[in-house]
C-alpha cells in the first residue's frame, strides 16, 4: 500500500476540527456575521422537510467555490445554451411549489402520510448548490473519484474515511480524488451553526458537495441525480466512479486491482459492480426503514446494487444521467438506480468482493471483525469510525498473518 501524503495548506488546522465542534462553532462567529450581512443566509421559501434554507435566487457568489476553479465567479442567471452542457451548475434558482393536482387522487389519499410531501415534490430535481469544487476533477486525469454519502452530523465518520480508504493520492500513477456529499441540515436543528461547521470543515478539506435540499432519507435519490448532474458536467477526464456510504470499509487496493481487471478484458465501458440484489420486492412492514406502500409502487424491483459501495464508469454514469431524467423519482436511492440501469437494458454485475450487508448478517458473528477478510474484500458495510480506524490500521500492518487469500 502506497503512502498517502496530505496537502501541506491543511498544517495544524486539521487537530482544530477535531478537537470540539463546539470550538469550530466559536472561530466561525465572525464569518457568520459577515455571511449574513451579504445575503448567504437566505430566508427558506417552504417547510415541508424537503427544500434547504436557500431555495430562492441565489446571488452571484453565494456557492462557495475554490477561487481558481473555472466556475469561480459565474453569473448565476447566464442562459443555458440548448443541446449543450453547461460549464457551470445551472440549477440557480428553485421554484419548487406542490403539485397541487396529486391531491385530487384516490391513491393519494389512501397513501401513508409520512410518503405525502415526497410524492407532492418530487418533479423537485435540480437544486442550488451551496458548497462546489469544479476543479477537484479539473487537475488532470482522475482515474478514481471516491465518491461519499454522508451528512453534516457525521463529521467523525468524514475524518475517518480521509485517514482511510478516502485519502486523496496517487497509486501506480493513478489519480484518487475524494468528495463527500450533502444536504442542508434538517429542520429543528441549529441550522445556521452547523452550516457554518460545513462550511470551516470544506474550508480545510476542500472536499464537500452541498446542495440545498434537506438531508432526509427520502431525499438521497436528489443526491444521486444532482451528483450524476454534476458529474456530467464537471468531470470529462475521470475514468471510474466508487460510490458508497460513510460508514464503509474500502480495500483501495483491491479496488484497482478489480479496475484493473476489467480493463485488461475491456469489460470497462459499461461496469456497474457491487452487491446485486435481485428479485426483491418492496418491504411492506409500516416499520421497516424502506417501508413502501402498494400505492407508490406493486411490482417486484429491478436488480440493484446495494447503496452502501458500488463501482461504475464514468462512461455508464453519464448515460445514467441521461435516462434519470425522464424517471419518477423513487425514495430508496439503491433501487432507483437499478430502474435506470433497467432502462438502459442493463444489470448491475455481482461481485462477492462486495458485502453492503456485512461478511455476514449476522451482526455478532466474530466473522464481521476478522481482518483476514477485509484484506481480501474491497467493500464491507457497516462500520463506526472508531472500528474503521481500527480495522485499517490492522489491515494494513505488516505484521498480520493470514492463512490463506480467499478467492476474489
Amino acid at each position: 500500500m502506497d503512502h498517502f501524503y496530505r496537502r501541506k495548506r491543511v498544517g495544524l488546522l486539521k487537530p482544530l476540527l477535531s478537537l470540539s465542534l463546539v470550538f469550530a462553532s466559536f472561530l466561525m462567529i465572525h464569518k457568520l456575521k459577515v455571511a449574513e450581512k451579504d445575503g448567504v443566509g437566505l430566508k427558506r421559501a417552504w417547510d415541508a422537510g424537503w427544500c434547504g434554507s436557500r431555495c430562492s435566487p441565489l446571488k452571484k457568489g453565494a456557492v462557495k467555490t475554490r477561487s481558481d476553479s473555472p466556475a469561480a465567479g459565474y453569473v448565476a442567471d447566464a442562459p443555458r445554451v440548448s443541446n449543450v452542457t453547461p460549464a457551470f451548475w445551472d440549477a440557480q434558482v428553485l421554484n419548487c411549489s406542490e403539485d397541487a393536482s396529486v391531491r385530487t387522487n384516490d391513491w393519494f389519499r389512501r397513501l401513508d402520510p409520512r410518503f405525502h410531501q415526497f410524492v407532492l415534490h418530487r418533479h423537485c430535481r435540480y437544486f442550488p448548490m451551496l458548497i462546489n469544487h469544479p476543479e477537484k476533477c479539473a487537475d488532470g486525469e482522475v482515474h478514481l473519484l471516491m465518491v461519499v454519502k454522508s451528512v453534516i452530523e457525521q463529521h467523525d465518520r468524514r475524518e475517518a474515511v480521509r485517514k482511510t480508504w478516502g485519502h486523496e493520492h496517487t497509486a501506480d500513477g493513478k489519480k484518487i480524488k475524494t468528495l463527500f456529499l450533502l444536504g442542508s441540515p434538517t429542520t429543528g436543528k441549529d441550522t445556521k451553526n452547523l452550516q457554518k461547521l460545513i462550511e470551516y470543515e470544506d474550508m480545510i478539506y476542500g472536499d464537500i458537495l452541498q446542495w440545498d435540499f434537506m438531508d432526509t432519507f427520502f431525499n438521497l435519490t436528489l443526491k444521486e441525480v444532482n451528483f450524476l448532474k454534476w458529474f456530467d458536467i464537471f468531470c470529462p477526464g475521470v475514468r471510474f466512479i466508487f460510490k458508497g456510504d460513510d460508514d464503509v470499509f474500502v480495500n483501495t487496493h483491491n479496488l484497482l486491482q478489480l479496475i484493473g481487471f476489467k480493463e485488461e478484458e475491456r469489460k470497462d465501458a459499461e461496469l456497474f459492480v457491487g452487491d446485486t440484489i435481485s428479485k426483491a420486492i418492496p418491504i411492506r412492514n409500516r416499520q421497516s426503514k424502506y417501508y413502501i406502500p402498494k400505492e407508490l409502487y406493486d411490482k417486484p424491483y429491478p436488480p440493484y446494487a446495494g447503496g452502501g459501495g458500488f463501482l461504475m464508469s464514468s462512461q455508464l454514469a453519464r448515460r445514467l444521467f441521461v435516462v434519470s431524467e425522464d424517471l419518477e423519482l423513487y425514495p430508496i436511492d439503491d433501487v432507483f438506480l437499478g430502474m435506470c440501469l433497467q432502462k438502459l437494458r442493463l444489470a448491475p454485475e455481482i461481485h462477492p468482493g462486495f458485502r453492503t450487508f456485512g461478511i455476514t448478517r449476522r451482526k455478532v458473528s466474530p466473522m464481521n471483525s476478522e481482518p483476514c477478510f477485509y484484506r481480501n474484500l474491497i467493500v464491507v458495510h457497516k462500520l463506526s469510525a472508531q472500528e474503521l480506524l481500527r480495522m485499517w490500521s490492522v489491515v494494513h500492518n505488516d505484521e498480520l498473518v493470514c492463512a490463506q487469500r480467499t478467492s476474489m
